[in-house]
């Protein structure tokens, strides 16, 4: 046998071999998941004023500094992750950012479970091929398209119109905070958003970048991938106007804020997908309304 041939066949086996490792991998996780989705269901919440946990960024309502981005400061499409950095939770000029610095990050701020810590920087680190435990990562480098950045974004024009996906669109922002129609939570005046309220604003911007989009491209994976960015909305952030208003158009943590998940082992993607599918689900009956509204 030949040497291409031998080099071929290690080359597959190798192949194969990564590919069952990475099935058992995330298996594991969403038999993990389910484990904390239940414990969830019996464990006492978290006490508010004591979601963040003592001893990381934003305990008692206490966060860092927050610093605008500077040029040459990277940044992406994220609001989420953007907000870390400009408050020095993770390197402010979001460059050089460990990907396993993700997990105890993104946990602690916004009490995610640390399965979903491990699924989501496990996936970006998938899309740079990089290794998830020994290498980094600058913000706009996961702004590759159809990555995690994605066509009919609700807070960034479509890379087709706007290459530069760091900054918010403010017109769409606000166009999503003034679609709120569910009543003000104590202690606001403002709406508050809700699940119909952004499957109907998913299904208007769907239609309109699918009609002014010369390059529109959303699969099944990023229409679910959409609609888990929008749930983050109504989870993390209970929907609050208020503080939505800070955080997408300034991508800053008000003072006082912390995680409306209460859960004591965070959002799991078990408790999340209910969520997700809500969205998707009510996005799909009013896409046709959407493009009629737009033709």
């Amino acid at each position: 046998m030949s040497n291409l041939a031998l080099i071929a066949i290690q080359r597959v086996s190798l192949g194969l071999l990564s590919s069952v490792l990475d099935a058992l991998i995330v298996v594991g996780i969403l038999t993990w998941d389910f484990g904390l989705f239940i414990y969830n269901l019996f464990a006492p919440l978290r006490v508010p004023g004591k979601v963040t946990p003592v001893g990381h960024p934003g305990a008692g309502g206490k966060w860092p500094e927050y610093v605008a981005p500077k040029e040459g400061d990277s940044r992406c499409s994220c609001p989420a992750m953007n907000t870390l950095a400009n408050h020095g939770i993770l390197p402010r000029d979001g460059r050089n950012i460990p990907i396993r610095m993700l997990n105890p990050t993104i946990r602690s701020t916004y009490n995610f479970a640390p399965t979903f810590c491990v699924f989501v920087p496990r996936y970006i680190a998938q899309i740079l091929g990089r290794s998830y435990l020994n290498d980094t990562f600058d913000l706009a480098d996961i702004d590759v398209h159809n990555g995690i950045e994605h066509d009919a974004s609700l807070t960034r024009e479509d890379t087709y119109h706007s290459p530069d996906q760091s900054r918010p669109s403010v017109p769409l922002v606000k166009e999503l905070l003034a679609a709120a129609s569910g009543p003000p939570l104590p202690g606001s005046t403002d709406p508050t958003l809700t699940t119909a309220d952004l499957s109907r604003v998913t299904s208007k911007r769907r239609a309109e970048s699918m009609k002014h989009n010369g390059q529109f491209s959303l699969g099944t994976m990023h229409k679910i991938f959409g609609s888990s960015n929008s749930g983050t909305l109504v989870t993390i952030f209970g929907g609050r106007v208020d503080d939505l208003r800070t955080v997408l158009l300034e991508e800053r943590l008000p003072e006082g804020w912390e995680s409306r998940v209460r859960e004591p082992m965070g959002l799991t993607l078990a408790a999340f997908q209910g969520q997700v599918l809500g969205i998707e689900m009510g996005v799909e009956e009013e896409l046709r309304e959407g493009l009629r509204s737009v033709i």
